[in-house]
């Protein structure tokens, strides 16, 4: 009986040791990916929605937050700003590359009135925003002076406050994202939407020479040794990350409840509302280098140190 039983535990030990190497072979550990709350962020919301434990993921509420999990390895994949992408890059000298673009630009100038109309009508006037020395920043100083206006951007520490003042009387034109623009319309519905920066920013950039360049505002990015050991979980993650985008674009109502569930954004109805503002792209390969690539320029000329100091190299770019 004794023998039986030792024969019987030698047994399970033998199994459980070649599903173990079995799990080792088939490379079971989850792929960790990392995105901000806010549009940044809802690319990734119907993934985590579906995860079944392919995925890990962890929602961060401020840049620098994400950038140190990947400098220190804790990553494999992040949804990041485009130009903390170039940063990253840079800092890591190339330790990371771009995998797609997620947002193009989700940027507004709304007024209190209806006297704006196009970039002209701006001059003279100021514009209350928030993010000052970042993309925004540049991509509207980028404007005014590709359609020769000059007009002042007043900052405020958050777009929270900048809707607070816009709310209060305070500021009858101001500069702002998603969701805050939809915050803005729930709470005041004297404002308006006067003009998408991201249209006019594709005007202003080929009037420039610019032909190809868009405002995307997201990129995501991968630890570039996750790549060359992982191929597959990347390529896998891309399917993912494109049905998951399709899904958010073309199941507004539903996507909105898992950005909610993911506190991605707090509220489903201002999810909702904001979604299809947000425009969420995937955009890969050479068609994300021809769009990216004039941005990072725009960004450089505008200040070296928003895109980590130069413009990223060919190898920056993953190709399909």
């Amino acid at each position: 009986m004794k023998k039986m039983i030792k024969l019987l535990a030698a047994l399970a030990l033998a199994a459980a040791l070649t599903l173990v190497c079995c799990f080792a072979e088939e490379g079971d550990t989850p792929v960790r990916v990392a995105g901000l709350n806010g549009p940044t962020g809802m690319a990734l919301a119907h993934m985590n929605a579906q995860n079944d434990g392919t995925y890990e993921f962890t929602f961060r509420g401020a840049p620098d937050q994400l950038s140190a999990d990947i400098i220190q390895g804790n990553v494999d994949i992040a949804a990041v700003p485009i130009n903390l992408g170039s940063v990253l890059y840079n800092k890591t000298e190339g330790g990371v590359k771009a995998l797609s673009l997620i947002t193009r630009g989700m940027l507004y100038v709304l007024e209190k009135g209806d006297t704006i109309h196009s970039v002209a009508d701006l001059e003279g006037k100021t514009i209350v925003t928030a993010g000052q020395g970042a993309t925004p920043e540049y991509a509207f100083n980028f404007i005014l002076d590709a359609n020769d206006v000059h007009a002042d951007l007043e900052f405020l520490p958050e777009h929270a406050e900048v809707t607070t003042q816009a709310v209060s009387g305070l500021a009858d034109i101001v500069l702002l994202p998603e969701p805050h623009v939809t915050n803005l319309l729930m709470k005041d519905s004297s404002f308006r939407i006067a003009l998408d920066v991201t249209e006019e920013f594709a005007k202003a950039a080929e009037a420039k020479g610019y032909e190809d360049a868009q405002l995307s505002m997201s990129v995501v990015i991968v630890r570039s040794a996750f790549l060359e050991e992982h191929p597959e979980k990347v390529e896998k993650f891309l399917s993912d990350l494109e049905a998951s985008i399709a899904f958010a674009n073309e199941n507004v109502a539903e996507a909105a409840q898992e950005i909610e569930t993911a506190g991605i954004i707090p509220s489903a109805k201002v999810a909702e509302t904001a979604l299809p503002s947000c425009r969420l792209v995937f955009v890969t390969g050479a068609d994300m280098q021809a769009q990216a690539a004039p941005l990072y320029d725009i960004l450089f000329a505008a200040n070296p140190a928003s895109v980590g100091g130069k413009i990223p190299a060919n190898d920056y770019y993953v190709q399909q």
